[in-house]
């Protein structure tokens, strides 16, 4: 019998609209980065992607693209009562091989709720974005 994380992830394989705002499929938008099927192609790409997968409590693709100098050693996903409601990004800025993006993630936290505005900074090596840290608004 599949756990309720595996579940929840087939579950969103199959509705039509991913998470991260993008307004894609699932199928065709961040569902092959976090199966690993494909690489994020920007710091975008992947920053929607560790939102959606923050929607799933997908710990292991969150430590996956986490910089391993900065990725903390305590679980990043938590199975609580998070209740995602939505992703925007402001700003997309890439130099060479870093990036930042600007985004505001909005949640509820038992029926209350809150928003998450960052400026998150990534890296790309050899040909791999990962997240390194963000500064939050």
């Amino acid at each position: 019998m599949p756990s309720n994380k595996s579940k929840k992830k087939a579950d969103k394989a199959h509705s039509d609209v991913c998470p991260c705002g993008s307004e894609k499929q699932f199928k065709n938008c961040c569902a092959p980065y976090l199966d690993g099927s494909a690489l994020a192609s920007t710091a975008e790409a992947l920053m929607r992607s560790r939102y959606t997968a923050y929607t799933l409590n997908d710990d292991a693709y969150l430590r996956a693209t986490w910089d391993e100098r900065t990725c903390p050693d305590e679980c990043i996903a938590h199975d609580d009562p998070t209740k995602w409601l939505g992703l925007e990004v402001k700003q997309h800025q890439q130099d060479g091989d870093a990036a930042t993006v600007e985004f505001v993630a909005r949640y509820k936290i038992n029926g209350r709720a809150h928003k998450l505005h960052e400026v998150s900074r990534f890296v790309r090596y050899e040909g791999k974005w990962f997240y390194v840290n963000g500064s939050i608004s």
